[in-house]
Protein backbone atom coordinates (compact mmCIF):
# COMPACT_ATOMS: atom_id res chain seq x y z
CA UNK A 1 0.00 0.00 0.00
CA UNK A 2 0.92 3.64 -0.42
CA UNK A 3 0.78 5.45 2.94
CA UNK A 4 1.02 9.25 3.73
CA UNK A 5 1.59 10.06 7.07
CA UNK A 6 1.20 13.47 8.45
CA UNK A 7 3.59 14.10 10.81
CA UNK A 8 5.77 11.32 9.92
CA UNK A 9 8.74 13.49 11.17
CA UNK A 10 7.84 13.79 14.59
CA UNK A 11 7.71 11.32 17.90
CA UNK A 12 5.43 8.92 17.21
CA UNK A 13 4.54 9.47 13.32
CA UNK A 14 8.44 8.51 12.84
CA UNK A 15 7.93 5.32 14.54
CA UNK A 16 4.64 4.36 12.52
CA UNK A 17 6.70 4.74 9.39
CA UNK A 18 9.23 2.68 10.39
CA UNK A 19 6.76 0.02 11.26
CA UNK A 20 4.91 0.17 7.91
CA UNK A 21 8.33 0.27 5.97
CA UNK A 22 9.02 -2.88 7.63
CA UNK A 23 5.89 -4.49 6.51
CA UNK A 24 6.82 -3.45 2.62
CA UNK A 25 4.71 -0.41 2.59
CA UNK A 26 5.58 2.55 0.15
CA UNK A 27 5.57 5.48 2.74
CA UNK A 28 5.48 9.00 2.41
CA UNK A 29 5.49 11.56 5.09
CA UNK A 30 3.90 15.11 5.04
CA UNK A 31 5.72 16.91 7.69
CA UNK A 32 6.00 21.12 7.94
CA UNK A 33 9.26 20.44 10.44
CA UNK A 34 7.76 22.35 13.15
CA UNK A 35 8.67 19.97 15.92
CA UNK A 36 9.60 16.91 13.88
CA UNK A 37 13.20 16.41 12.99
CA UNK A 38 14.55 14.87 9.41
CA UNK A 39 17.04 12.98 11.44
CA UNK A 40 13.62 10.92 12.57
CA UNK A 41 12.66 9.68 9.37
CA UNK A 42 13.49 5.98 7.64
CA UNK A 43 15.61 6.34 4.49
CA UNK A 44 13.22 4.50 2.66
CA UNK A 45 10.90 6.87 2.99
CA UNK A 46 9.89 10.08 0.77
CA UNK A 47 9.56 13.58 2.29
CA UNK A 48 7.38 15.86 1.62
CA UNK A 49 7.56 19.50 3.33
CA UNK A 50 4.27 20.89 4.00
CA UNK A 51 1.83 22.18 6.30
CA UNK A 52 -1.66 20.17 6.94
CA UNK A 53 -3.40 23.63 6.38
CA UNK A 54 -1.81 24.51 3.34
CA UNK A 55 -4.14 24.76 0.15
CA UNK A 56 -1.52 22.87 -1.82
CA UNK A 57 -2.16 19.53 0.32
CA UNK A 58 -5.26 18.34 -2.28
CA UNK A 59 -2.68 19.26 -5.00
CA UNK A 60 -0.18 16.80 -3.27
CA UNK A 61 -2.92 13.88 -2.81
CA UNK A 62 -4.05 14.35 -6.60
CA UNK A 63 -0.61 13.49 -7.34
CA UNK A 64 0.35 10.75 -5.50
CA UNK A 65 -2.94 8.44 -5.02
CA UNK A 66 -2.37 7.35 -1.82
CA UNK A 67 -4.27 4.24 -0.46
CA UNK A 68 -4.13 4.98 3.12
CA UNK A 69 -3.68 8.33 5.43
CA UNK A 70 -2.25 8.18 8.98
CA UNK A 71 -3.17 11.55 10.41
CA UNK A 72 -0.20 12.20 13.19
CA UNK A 73 -0.15 16.17 12.51
CA UNK A 74 -1.42 18.20 15.35
CA UNK A 75 -0.59 20.84 18.57
CA UNK A 76 -0.34 18.10 20.76
CA UNK A 77 0.45 20.24 24.30
CA UNK A 78 -2.12 21.03 26.61
CA UNK A 79 -0.77 23.99 28.19
CA UNK A 80 -0.41 26.10 24.53
CA UNK A 81 -3.91 24.59 23.94
CA UNK A 82 -5.08 26.97 26.93
CA UNK A 83 -2.89 29.72 26.12
CA UNK A 84 -3.50 29.78 22.60
CA UNK A 85 -7.05 28.09 21.66
CA UNK A 86 -7.14 29.66 18.23
CA UNK A 87 -3.91 28.23 17.40
CA UNK A 88 -4.67 24.91 18.95
CA UNK A 89 -8.55 24.62 16.96
CA UNK A 90 -6.29 26.00 13.61
CA UNK A 91 -4.02 23.23 13.44
CA UNK A 92 -6.43 20.00 15.18
CA UNK A 93 -9.46 21.04 13.68
CA UNK A 94 -8.91 22.85 10.62
CA UNK A 95 -5.91 21.14 9.55
CA UNK A 96 -7.55 17.90 10.03
CA UNK A 97 -10.69 18.61 8.02
CA UNK A 98 -8.02 19.87 5.28
CA UNK A 99 -6.76 16.73 5.19
CA UNK A 100 -10.13 15.42 5.12
CA UNK A 101 -10.81 16.91 2.08
CA UNK A 102 -7.90 16.37 0.40
CA UNK A 103 -8.14 12.80 0.98
CA UNK A 104 -11.88 12.29 0.09
CA UNK A 105 -11.34 14.52 -3.17
CA UNK A 106 -8.15 12.82 -4.47
CA UNK A 107 -10.92 9.74 -5.05
CA UNK A 108 -7.89 6.81 -3.74
CA UNK A 109 -7.92 6.95 -0.56
CA UNK A 110 -9.28 3.61 1.24
CA UNK A 111 -8.62 4.29 4.90
CA UNK A 112 -8.21 7.24 6.93
CA UNK A 113 -6.44 6.65 10.88
CA UNK A 114 -6.67 9.78 13.10
CA UNK A 115 -4.59 9.90 16.00
CA UNK A 116 -7.24 11.20 18.63
CA UNK A 117 -6.26 11.33 22.52
CA UNK A 118 -7.77 9.74 25.60
CA UNK A 119 -6.43 11.13 28.34
CA UNK A 120 -7.41 14.74 27.30
CA UNK A 121 -10.63 12.92 25.65
CA UNK A 122 -12.58 11.11 28.97
CA UNK A 123 -12.28 13.97 31.38
CA UNK A 124 -11.83 13.00 35.66
CA UNK A 125 -11.33 9.52 36.19
CA UNK A 126 -13.66 8.02 38.45
CA UNK A 127 -12.10 4.80 39.66
CA UNK A 128 -12.86 2.72 36.42
CA UNK A 129 -10.89 2.52 33.28
CA UNK A 130 -12.67 4.72 30.47
CA UNK A 131 -13.69 2.02 27.89
CA UNK A 132 -14.63 3.46 24.06
CA UNK A 133 -18.33 4.18 25.04
CA UNK A 134 -18.01 6.15 28.41
CA UNK A 135 -19.05 9.75 28.12
CA UNK A 136 -16.44 12.34 26.83
CA UNK A 137 -15.82 15.18 28.89
CA UNK A 138 -12.38 17.03 27.70
CA UNK A 139 -11.43 20.03 30.30
CA UNK A 140 -9.07 21.89 28.05
CA UNK A 141 -9.30 23.04 24.05
CA UNK A 142 -6.43 20.36 23.13
CA UNK A 143 -9.32 17.38 24.30
CA UNK A 144 -11.89 19.50 22.89
CA UNK A 145 -10.58 19.68 19.46
CA UNK A 146 -9.48 16.59 19.21
CA UNK A 147 -13.07 15.28 19.80
CA UNK A 148 -14.19 17.58 16.94
CA UNK A 149 -11.72 16.29 14.72
CA UNK A 150 -13.60 12.78 15.47
CA UNK A 151 -16.72 13.96 14.47
CA UNK A 152 -15.22 15.39 11.30
CA UNK A 153 -13.57 12.23 10.70
CA UNK A 154 -16.52 10.43 10.26
CA UNK A 155 -18.45 12.76 8.57
CA UNK A 156 -16.16 13.10 5.71
CA UNK A 157 -15.24 9.02 5.75
CA UNK A 158 -19.39 9.22 5.42
CA UNK A 159 -19.55 11.58 2.48
CA UNK A 160 -16.12 10.26 0.48
CA UNK A 161 -17.00 6.24 1.65
CA UNK A 162 -13.83 5.75 3.04
CA UNK A 163 -12.56 3.72 6.41
CA UNK A 164 -12.18 5.01 9.11
CA UNK A 165 -9.76 4.20 12.52
CA UNK A 166 -9.79 6.56 15.53
CA UNK A 167 -6.90 5.68 17.98
CA UNK A 168 -7.52 7.30 21.57
CA UNK A 169 -3.85 7.56 22.69
CA UNK A 170 -3.34 7.66 26.56
CA UNK A 171 0.28 9.08 27.61
CA UNK A 172 2.82 8.29 25.07
CA UNK A 173 6.28 7.98 25.64
CA UNK A 174 9.71 6.68 24.19
CA UNK A 175 12.76 7.94 22.17
CA UNK A 176 12.66 10.73 19.72
CA UNK A 177 9.76 12.67 21.80
CA UNK A 178 10.38 16.39 21.55
CA UNK A 179 10.69 17.64 24.64
CA UNK A 180 10.24 21.21 23.60
CA UNK A 181 7.79 21.13 21.17
CA UNK A 182 5.88 17.81 22.01
CA UNK A 183 3.96 17.21 25.16
CA UNK A 184 5.71 14.55 27.44
CA UNK A 185 6.57 14.69 31.19
CA UNK A 186 9.30 11.39 30.59
CA UNK A 187 11.29 13.45 27.87
CA UNK A 188 11.07 16.91 29.57
CA UNK A 189 12.57 14.86 32.68
CA UNK A 190 15.35 13.57 31.25
CA UNK A 191 16.62 16.19 29.18
CA UNK A 192 16.14 18.53 32.28
CA UNK A 193 18.55 16.31 34.04
CA UNK A 194 20.94 15.74 31.47
CA UNK A 195 21.41 19.25 31.33
CA UNK A 196 22.62 19.11 34.99
CA UNK A 197 19.01 21.13 35.64
CA UNK A 198 16.29 20.32 38.50
CA UNK A 199 12.92 19.30 36.81
CA UNK A 200 9.71 21.25 37.92
CA UNK A 201 6.35 18.82 38.49
CA UNK A 202 3.42 20.77 38.00
CA UNK A 203 1.26 20.70 41.11
CA UNK A 204 2.16 17.65 43.78
CA UNK A 205 3.04 14.76 41.27
CA UNK A 206 -0.08 12.95 42.69
CA UNK A 207 -1.51 13.19 39.71
CA UNK A 208 -1.88 9.89 37.87
CA UNK A 209 -1.41 9.04 33.98
CA UNK A 210 -1.33 5.84 31.57
CA UNK A 211 1.85 6.27 29.85
CA UNK A 212 2.51 3.76 27.05
CA UNK A 213 5.56 3.02 25.21
CA UNK A 214 5.53 4.18 21.70
CA UNK A 215 6.46 0.89 20.01
CA UNK A 216 3.26 -0.64 21.31
CA UNK A 217 1.41 2.51 19.65
CA UNK A 218 3.18 1.45 16.25
CA UNK A 219 2.15 -2.08 16.29
CA UNK A 220 -1.43 -1.07 16.87
CA UNK A 221 -1.53 1.34 13.99
CA UNK A 222 0.19 -1.62 12.02
CA UNK A 223 -2.84 -4.23 12.72
CA UNK A 224 -5.07 -1.42 11.85
CA UNK A 225 -4.26 -1.43 7.64
CA UNK A 226 -5.75 -4.86 8.08
CA UNK A 227 -9.02 -4.28 9.41
CA UNK A 228 -11.96 -3.32 7.44
CA UNK A 229 -14.38 -2.03 9.48
CA UNK A 230 -14.74 1.71 11.11
CA UNK A 231 -13.47 1.56 14.33
CA UNK A 232 -12.51 3.56 17.88
CA UNK A 233 -9.38 2.37 19.53
CA UNK A 234 -8.12 3.22 23.24
CA UNK A 235 -4.71 2.76 23.58
CA UNK A 236 -3.27 2.32 27.21
CA UNK A 237 -1.46 0.04 29.70
CA UNK A 238 -4.34 -0.21 31.73
CA UNK A 239 -1.95 1.01 34.68
CA UNK A 240 -2.27 4.59 36.64
CA UNK A 241 1.13 5.98 37.74
CA UNK A 242 2.16 9.44 38.88
CA UNK A 243 4.48 11.76 38.11
CA UNK A 244 6.62 11.28 40.91
CA UNK A 245 6.60 8.22 39.88
CA UNK A 246 7.79 7.99 37.28
CA UNK A 247 10.32 10.84 38.11
CA UNK A 248 11.51 8.33 40.60
CA UNK A 249 12.05 5.82 37.86
CA UNK A 250 13.88 8.16 35.70
CA UNK A 251 16.08 9.43 38.34
CA UNK A 252 16.88 5.52 39.46
CA UNK A 253 17.23 5.08 35.09
CA UNK A 254 19.90 8.26 35.37
CA UNK A 255 21.60 6.33 38.66
CA UNK A 256 20.72 10.27 40.50
CA UNK A 257 19.76 10.86 43.48
CA UNK A 258 17.77 14.34 43.47
CA UNK A 259 14.72 15.70 44.38
CA UNK A 260 12.10 17.81 41.86
CA UNK A 261 11.08 21.21 42.16
CA UNK A 262 6.81 22.11 42.74
CA UNK A 263 5.11 24.28 40.54
CA UNK A 264 1.69 25.11 40.13
CA UNK A 265 -1.19 23.39 38.63
CA UNK A 266 -2.01 23.68 35.01
CA UNK A 267 -5.45 24.52 34.40
CA UNK A 268 -7.26 21.99 32.57
CA UNK A 269 -5.53 19.22 33.84
CA UNK A 270 -7.13 16.00 35.48
CA UNK A 271 -5.97 14.65 38.27
CA UNK A 272 -6.36 11.10 37.49
CA UNK A 273 -6.45 9.04 34.07
CA UNK A 274 -6.85 5.55 32.81
CA UNK A 275 -8.33 4.12 29.94
CA UNK A 276 -9.00 0.85 28.77
CA UNK A 277 -7.91 -1.23 26.40
CA UNK A 278 -10.36 -4.13 26.31
CA UNK A 279 -11.64 -3.50 22.98
CA UNK A 280 -8.01 -3.74 21.28
CA UNK A 281 -7.14 -6.74 22.92
CA UNK A 282 -10.31 -8.95 22.31
CA UNK A 283 -9.76 -7.55 18.46
CA UNK A 284 -6.07 -8.28 17.52
CA UNK A 285 -5.09 -10.10 20.71
CA UNK A 286 -2.79 -7.03 21.48
CA UNK A 287 -1.34 -6.07 25.07
CA UNK A 288 1.30 -3.76 25.83
CA UNK A 289 4.78 -5.37 25.32
CA UNK A 290 6.75 -3.03 26.96
CA UNK A 291 6.84 -1.74 31.14
CA UNK A 292 7.48 1.36 32.10
CA UNK A 293 10.60 0.42 33.45
CA UNK A 294 12.11 -1.01 30.52
CA UNK A 295 10.37 1.58 28.58
CA UNK A 296 12.03 4.31 30.31
CA UNK A 297 15.19 2.68 30.52
CA UNK A 298 15.04 2.45 26.70
CA UNK A 299 14.18 6.06 26.41
CA UNK A 300 16.60 7.31 28.52
CA UNK A 301 19.56 5.23 26.72
CA UNK A 302 18.24 6.98 23.73
CA UNK A 303 18.65 10.63 24.81
CA UNK A 304 22.05 9.89 26.21
CA UNK A 305 23.38 8.13 22.63
CA UNK A 306 22.28 11.49 21.13
CA UNK A 307 24.22 13.36 23.29
CA UNK A 308 27.39 11.29 22.85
Amino acid sequence: MKIAITGGAGFIGSHIVDSYIQQGHTVVVLDNFSTGSRSNIHPKASVIEIDITSPELLTVFEKEQFDVVNHHAAQLNLRVSTEKPVFDANVNILGTINVLEAAGKSGSVSHFIFASTGGALYGEFEGHYFTEKDEVSPQAPYGISKLSAEYYVKYFAKKYGFQYSIVRYTNVYGPRQNAKGEAGVVSIFINTLLDNNIPTINGMGIQTRDYVFVADIASVNTFLLTYKENIILNISCEVETSVNDVFKEIIQALDLNIEPNFGSPIVGEVMRSSCSNSKLSTIFSWSPSTTLKDGIKQTVEYFVSQRQ
